[in-house]
């Protein structure tokens, strides 16, 4: 079975060929369909943020290590029990990549993200099928492609920030980091009444893409003064909700200088496990009082995610397609920026969207 994985460990920035990171397209073996397993025909698997990170060995070294977690696809085959939730073959489907086994004591207190057990069914999906097991798959609505539907999971992650960041209608919120999580989040933070919605971000392009999806101010943190900006923005306050999608250490510190007294600072991203936040606990736990989460995975976010997926503007994010064969070529265009989200298209499946 034809997968995109990870080759040779290294960074995929690396300008010296001899030591860059190599992706490439493997033969894996197809995993087997327990009697609780759907098989999906793979119809597209989007390039995420972390996939660099794992290419520089951040989750192991051991290659080939097979990549793709933001898919979509159409049912193949179903287990002999695998019809709890009413899936048939042939449907249009998304879904968790990770499987939560409901039986460890963080999933029996309520703490899915730190299921002991999470890594069992984590299977690479850009390929030209993966096997999930049933709660992890979830029938796209009527309306909503599969290349959009390929946009579930980091539409989730968007709603679990949302969740972390305990958003309120009228708070003020500001997003550093103009990516597909950082666009994604302005979208779900606007369904939730954002006011001052403040895309910061260095790419011209991605700031005018925010601007179209609904931010009403948009700073560039390397030419302009982000905290001049900020506090005429918001009247001198600062922001309610201070969110990074940007995962850049240089960004990181300064948006705590921009979150007003009592604030939510989520730092949503995947940062170099070796990079350490500076942090005077007197000026910003102390007399601030913020407080200051993170996003690892999402539990419990992807039937609101699915609920709001035909609502959003996804054009843009899906607009860079190439084939699972072409897959080098999709990573070197994921690098360098040129889109804000690279997606490949495993297998040709036609479909009627209702």
């Amino acid at each position: 079975m034809r997968t995109v994985a990870v080759t040779r460990i290294g960074s995929l920035r690396d300008p010296d060929e001899s030591t860059r990171g190599r992706i490439g397209v493997v033969d894996f073996p197809e995993q087997p369909l327990g009697p609780e397993d759907v098989r999906i025909r793979v119809a597209y698997s989007a390039i995420c943020g972390s996939d660099p990170h794992l290419a520089e060995g951040f989750f192991g070294t051991d290659v080939p290590i097979g990549l793709g977690h933001e898919l979509s696809g159409v049912v193949e085959a179903l287990g002999e029990r695998a019809h709890r939730n009413g899936l048939k073959i042939g449907d249009r489907v998304a879904g968790n990549f990770l499987r939560f086994c409901g039986t460890c004591r963080p999933c029996q207190e309520g703490r899915q993200q730190f299921c002991e057990h999470i890594q069992d069914y984590n299977r690479p999906g850009m390929a030209e099928t993966v096997t999930w097991h049933e709660s992890q798959v979830y029938r796209l609505p009527d309306g909503v492609s599969l290349l959009h539907g390929s946009i579930l999971e980091p539409t989730s992650v968007a709603v679990r920030i949302a969740d972390k960041a305990r958003a309120r209608v009228g708070d003020r919120v500001a997003i550093c980091g103009g990516g597909p999580i950082g666009q994604l989040t302005l979208q779900v933070m606007k369904m939730n009444g954002a006011t001052s919605l403040t895309m910061i971000e260095p790419i011209a392009e991605r700031r005018e893409m925010a601007l179209r999806h609904g931010a009403d101010f948009a700073i560039d943190p390397v030419t302009e003064d982000q905290g001049s900006l900020a506090a005429e923005i918001t009247d001198g306050r600062g922001y309610d909700i201070v969110i990074d999608a940007s995962g850049s250490p240089r960004a990181a510190q300064g948006l705590l200088d921009i979150a007003a007294k009592g604030a939510t600072v989520v730092y949503g991203a995947m940062y170099p496990a070796s990079y350490e936040l500076s942090l005077n606990l007197s000026d910003y736990l102390y007399l601030k009082e913020l407080t200051l989460t993170g996003v690892f995975v999402s539990p419990y976010a992807f039937p609101r995610a699915l609920q709001i997926l035909p609502y959003l503007q996804l054009d843009e994010l899906t607009q860079a397609v190439y084939d699972l064969d072409d897959a080098v070529e999709a990573f070197a265009v994921h690098i360098s920026g040129r889109f804000p989200k690279v997606v490949l298209r495993c297998n040709d499946i036609d479909e009627e969207v209702r």
